[in-house]
């Protein structure tokens, strides 16, 4: 039987506040959000989407 690790983030977000960019994938100079919640993870997308960030 397989066993979940709990403390593994399941959604990851590198942000770069300068360009005002969200990425999917790790960005060089750019900072990592890690979130264990799916609720968390939208919402924060959310707050970016709101300040007018571009997402790659």
């Amino acid at each position: 039987m397989e066993k979940t690790v709990l403390n593994e983030p399941l959604f990851r977000v590198w942000v770069d506040t300068r360009r005002r960019i969200v990425s999917f994938h790790e960005e060089e100079g750019c900072k990592l959000l890690e979130f264990r919640s799916r609720e968390m993870f939208l919402n924060c997308v959310d707050q970016y989407t709101g300040m007018q960030y571009r997402y790659q």
